[in-house]
């Protein structure tokens, strides 16, 4: 009788362990790829960060990117009742062509994805449908809410949610870390930016255009804006059509030749060595020949008598330039470029390059000589902004940063030791004014407030010769001229206007004018 039992308990436990060596041989190997199907569905579904990823905001604590929750929509094959119809409704609710969908939901998976980020009303009508093997899942993703505001500045973090362009790539692990940035950039500001970009691209026809916008002596950036700019929240779209350099920030990524708003570094170094002053006279040539080259003035133009180092930058003279390097000398010439930071990176929390300038420092006489008027000369627009800050500030180069504070630790502004003396600045200063209030960038002018800033107008390497069509057209200045707060430099690629004076001044003035009343920013002389 015990034995009897003992022999069932005995095959009872051999049966229930070949059942379970069954079922478990049944869920690896029979049915292996169907279960592997739905671990990787849910995985994908419930995926999150340990740590959610950190949110970054404006200085006024608007916020630029945070973390929201979104629906997205997918389908269980083995549930699905009808396939056509399915695809039908669903095309109709999400916008999508009926046959992207119908591949998309075909697949023999438990888990199909259709689409991410649905709108409310997407989500809302498809949980209305009830349709059977249709399933909505909440999705935690990046949420960008100024859309394309600042979107080459800020970037985008892709699928496995890393940081690419822009601050969520350079701040990829702080962001990681769950730390939240509080940039520099003024909300108000970088809006103002972008509006005039947009009105520059409809009126002056632009292909691209930048506005940067600095405190000169902390470096902090108070407006990085670009046109034409991109959507975060759908960086697929514009990468699908290969627009991958939309996502560059051609402030810190993209070289080009200045023009004359170089001649200024050329003045710098030769004041500093005491080779010129302000009141330094010299003869227009007309033209200037070096080798097989002609150096012209812009259309060609000669203009008569004794002509002062400061008349050279009201008029914007080009043998002016070559004359005030020729007094300097190449080899002061150059230290004085590497000085404000053209042969290398300025440090700002972004990617950034630069040029080595090769040719530059190959000595020829004609390269020093059209460099003196920002020809022949590769810089980007943060360096170009940097070396105007360091006029501004009395001779200092800041380190410009986007990033105030990550969480409660706020950014240190760093600081140069001096590259030219206070006296310089104050000279370079005053005659960068005297370019606003009697050269050709009166247009400049705001009633009340003293403006320091020079125009460039510079033509476009093409395949080793200059384009007669292609010019980069800028205007660089800051203000209050005396007592300045904000440098700022308009670039305009290939407006429809001859000259800078028309293109980007204009949109300087307009800018500056709404900056100063914005900060209520008291005048700095009464206006007679």
């Amino acid at each position: 009788m015990i034995k009897g039992r003992l022999n069932l308990i005995f095959f009872s436990l051999i049966l229930f362990s070949a059942l379970i060596f069954w079922r478990l041989f049944s869920l690896q190997v029979v049915q292996g790829d169907y279960w592997r199907a739905l671990a990787q569905g849910l995985n994908f579904l419930n995926f999150k960060e340990t740590v959610e990823r950190g949110e970054i905001f404006f200085n006024d604590r608007e916020p630029l990117v945070i973390n929201k929750n979104f629906s997205l929509v997918f389908t269980s094959f083995p549930e699905l009742q009808d396939l056509d119809g399915t695809a039908e409704i669903l095309s109709q609710i999400l916008q999508m062509p009926q046959e992207t969908v119908s591949e998309k939901i075909k697949k023999n998976s438990l888990y199909s994805f259709v689409k991410d980020s649905l709108t409310e009303e997407e989500a809302l009508k498809i949980k209305e449908a009830n349709i059977p093997g249709v399933h909505l899942k909440e999705n935690r993703k990046r949420y960008f809410p100024q859309e394309t505001m600042a979107s080459q500045a800020v970037g985008f973090t892709d699928a496995d949610f890393q940081g690419r362009y822009g601050l969520e790539e350079h701040y990829n692990d702080v962001l990681k870390e769950g730390k939240n940035l509080v940039l520099t950039l003024d909300y108000n500001v970088q809006f103002r930016a972008e509006e005039l970009l947009k009105k520059a691209g409809k009126n002056l026809k632009i292909g691209s255009g930048s506005i940067l916008v600095m405190d000169p002596n902390s470096g902090k950036i108070l407006a990085l804006a670009n046109f034409p700019n991109f959507d975060p929240n759908n960086y697929q779209e514009y990468a699908q059509k290969g627009d991958l350099a939309l996502f560059q920030n051609s402030a810190t990524q993209k070289i080009f030749e200045p023009g004359s708003v170089f001649k200024p570094v050329t003045m710098a170094g030769a004041l500093e060595e005491e080779k010129i002053t302000p009141q330094t006279a010299y003869q227009d040539p007309g033209e200037i020949k070096i080798g097989g080259y002609k150096i012209l003035n812009y259309e060609g133009r000669t203009y008569p008598g004794q002509i002062t180092m400061t008349e050279v930058l009201e008029k914007s003279i080009n043998t002016g330039a070559v004359f005030a390097e020729r007094q300097l000398g190449h080899n002061l010439f150059l230290k004085y470029i590497e000085r404000f930071g053209f042969f290398g990176r300025t440090g700002i929390d972004l990617n950034e390059i630069y040029s080595e300038n090769k040719e530059l420092k190959k000595g020829y006489e004609i390269n020093f000589a059209t460099a003196s008027f920002g020809q022949g000369i590769e810089i980007t627009q943060i360096q170009l902004v940097r070396a105007f800050a360091a006029i501004a500030n009395g001779g200092r180069l800041v380190k410009p940063y986007l990033v105030d504070k990550i969480n409660d630790k706020t950014t240190a502004p760093e600081l140069s030791q001096p590259i030219i003396s206070v006296k310089t600045a104050s000279q370079l200063t005053a005659m960068l004014t005297s370019v606003v209030e009697n050269g050709f960038s009166r247009k400049a002018k705001i009633p009340g407030y003293h403006i320091a800033g020079k125009t460039g107008t510079a033509q476009v390497p093409v395949s080793g010769k200059y384009s007669l069509d292609k010019t980069v057209q800028s205007f660089i200045g800051f203000f209050p001229a005396f007592n300045p707060q904000f440098v700022a430099l308009v670039k305009l690629d290939n407006p429809q206007s001859n000259t800078a004076e028309y293109s980007a001044l204009p949109v300087f003035r307009d800018l500056a004018e709404y900056i100063i009343n914005l900060y209520q920013i008291p005048p700095d002389y009464e206006i007679k």
